[in-house]
Formats: C-alpha cells, sequence, structure tokens
C-alpha cells in the first residue's frame, strides 16, 4: 500500500462505505485527508460536492468548504482506453498554459496515487463562465453577440495555435511526426474495443483515410475536443477559460477546427430528425453563429494557416467523433456511466460515418 493510501486509513478504512454526501466516483474523506496533507490549509470544512458532468466524458465535479469552490476531474468508471482520459496530460497542459494568451483555470493539486480514489485525478479552481450548448441559450442574446462569441471563440482557437510548445515547457509533451496516422489507427481501435452492433462504413472510411493520409502535416498545440460548451464564456462575451484538456497533445492543430466543425455539421443533420426536441439543438444553430466557411475564412485570417487538404481533417474529425460516440454506447449498454441522458447514446455514428466519408471529398 503506498504512503497516500497510508494516510487514507486514519480518515477512511479501506473497504468502507464514502462518506454521507459523496457523489458516485468522489469519496470526499479520502480527498479531504489527501488535501490536508498536499495542500495544507487549503480546505477550512467539510466537503460537500456534486456531479455536474459524468460518463460521456471524464467525470466533472463542483466542490465547495462552505467558504471556497473547486472543480474535480477523474476518469469515467469502467475500463478505457489506455491513452484516454489522462488526467496528468490534461493538468500538465493548463498548467503550462497558464500566462499565455490561451485563458485557462488555475491548477491546484494532481494526484497520480489510484489508491485515493480508484483512479488519478486533479483539483481546479472554479472559473465564473457559461458554457453555451444549446442554441436556446443563445437566442435570447440576439444575433449580434452570437456572433461576435462564436468570433471569440474561432480568435481563441489561432491563439491556442500560435503558442511555441518548446517555450511553456511542452516541447516533449507529445510527438508530432506521424500524429495523424495515429490518430486515424486510435480512432479504429475505438470502434473495435467498443464493438456491439456491424457498422459497415467504418471500414470503409477507415480504408480511404489511411489511403489519403498526408505525407506531412502542420505542428502546435491540439485540445482535442475544442468547440463552444468547451469554452466558458465570461460575462463581457469574452472567453474566461478553455477546459476539459483531457485529449490534448501535439499534433495538427487543424484537427481542432475540423472537429469544431464537424459537431456544427452534425448538429445541422440531427436538427432535421423528425424526433428531435428543438430545445436540444446545439448552439451553432442559433441564429447569428457564423457559417463553416465564415469560420473557416477567419480561423485563416487570424491563425496565418493554409487550409489546402483540409477534407482530410474533416473526415478524420468525423471518423474520431464517431469513435468517441460509440465509446459512450459501450459504456452505457455495459452500465459504466454515471448521470442521466445516455439512453440515445450512439445514434450519430452510421451518419457521422457518412459524413466522414463526404467530407473526404471537400477541400482537397
Amino acid at each position: 500500500m503506498s504512503e497516500t493510501a497510508d494516510i487514507m486509513k486514519t480518515a477512511h478504512e479501506p473497504g468502507a462505505a464514502a462518506p454521507a454526501g459523496s457523489p458516485t466516483g468522489l469519496d470526499l474523506g479520502r480527498l479531504k485527508a489527501w488535501l490536508e496533507t498536499e495542500k495544507p490549509g487549503l480546505v477550512a470544512g467539510d466537503l460537500r460536492a456534486t456531479l455536474i458532468q459524468g460518463g460521456r466524458s471524464n467525470l466533472t465535479y463542483a466542490m465547495g468548504d462552505g467558504t471556497r469552490q473547486w472543480i474535480v476531474r477523474r476518469p469515467p468508471l469502467g475500463e478505457i482506453m489506455a491513452t484516454a482520459h489522462d488526467m496528468n496530460r490534461e493538468y500538465a497542459m493548463a498548467s503550462a498554459l497558464e500566462g499565455t494568451d490561451v485563458p485557462v483555470a488555475k491548477m491546484i493539486a494532481y494526484c497520480g496515487d489510484k489508491d485515493v480514489l480508484g483512479a488519478d485525478f486533479y483539483v481546479m479552481e472554479l472559473v465564473e463562465g457559461v458554457p453555451y450548448r444549446y442554441a436556446d441559450e443563445l437566442k435570447p442574446l440576439g444575433e449580434k453577440r452570437t456572433r461576435a462569441i462564436a468570433d471569440q471563440l474561432v480568435s481563441t482557437l489561432a491563439k491556442l495555435h500560435s503558442v511555441d510548445p518548446a517555450e511553456v515547457g511542452l516541447g516533449d509533451f507529445g510527438r508530432p511526426e506521424g500524429f495523424l496516422g495515429r490518430q486515424v489507427n486510435r480512432w479504429k481501435k475505438q470502434l473495435d474495443a467498443s464493438f456491439t452492433r456491424e457498422l459497415p462504413g467504418s471500414g470503409e472510411l477507415y480504408r480511404k483515410l489511411v489511403a489519403a493520409l498526408p505525407a506531412t502535416s502542420a505542428s502546435g498545440i491540439v485540445h482535442g475536443d475544442f468547440r463552444l460548451d468547451n469554452v466558458l464564456m465570461g460575462a463581457d462575451d469574452v472567453p474566461a477559460a478553455v477546459i476539459d484538456w483531457e485529449m490534448a497533445t501535439l499534433g495538427d492543430p487543424l484537427l481542432d477546427l475540423a472537429l469544431m466543425l464537424t459537431y456544427q455539421r452534425r448538429a445541422e443533420v440531427v436538427a432535421g430528425w423528425e424526433s428531435t426536441d428543438p430545445a436540444t439543438h446545439d448552439a451553432t444553430l442559433a441564429p447569428g453563429y457564423p457559417s463553416q466557411e465564415e469560420i473557416m475564412a477567419l480561423y485563416a485570417k487570424e491563425s496565418g494557416r493554409s487550409l489546402d487538404g483540409f477534407g482530410f481533417h474533416l473526415g478524420l474529425a468525423a471518423f474520431k467523433l464517431a469513435g468517441i460516440a460509440e465509446g459512450v454506447r459501450y459504456r452505457y449498454i455495459n452500465r459504466q456511466t454515471v448521470g442521466e441522458g445516455f439512453e440515445n447514446a450512439g445514434n450519430t455514428v452510421p451518419m457521422l460515418l457518412e459524413l466522414g466519408l463526404e467530407s473526404l471529398k471537400e477541400y482537397k
């Protein structure tokens, strides 16, 4: 047993139930004891926490002691890909970006000892801001503000991609060489590991991505899941913090732009389904939100990057989203999710595979 686990014994005997008020996946007794050792004086009273995001990605909790509030992040329950949900990676990236033009929350502490909560995790400061997710949240703001928010989103992405990894201590954070090829293989493995049904388009898209793989690509910081609801917008409609760095790495930054646009493309298709509630329409469908072409033009201007061959990135982004969604479906079927709203998980996967095949024909 580790030294940290020995400390935990005095607060909460191994095998015993978590203290009352502990949400699933977060034993507040063990967490408080660990924080008192790692950050003496940080916690002033009993901890309370609420799950605010669960199952689809990392589990995110709002936690407080009656005086201060923090955010705790840990991986989902159940089996996960070896390279996925890396809390240390997320913590290191956000820490490195403090002081740059990219807004991030202040990191408090990281724990790699799985004896504490059953998985590694980290604690960060709570940032006040709005993660706009639905069109109905933007509509009351009007078209002008909606457009300004979207433009700020694109500008923030360009700022992220302008950061020199070596200058912020991230020179060895990833392997830019061969990044796109590894991404193609990674999401193929994810789909294979999440197998519960036949997906004919998966094999075809994989083969075409392999055949179209660029010989060379750009290099920089990649967020991995950049979209409007992963950016907390402050009261002045300026980004207060970019969040959810769990898939961050070094590689081709254009995959971030492609993924953001693929979310938008998927939303347009889903909005046309008869079973879709208009109240759940994606924020990218709000009046005033820029078109995909406008976003691409603004990004190219702000970043100075060429979008030649961008169709490949769009195809890979669709393949990636399909892999993520199928993984969520697999965890839901195997009761490894925490939270609600997973009954339709994976419904968009066949459409994403078709979208990926169509995307490969664009922007060559």
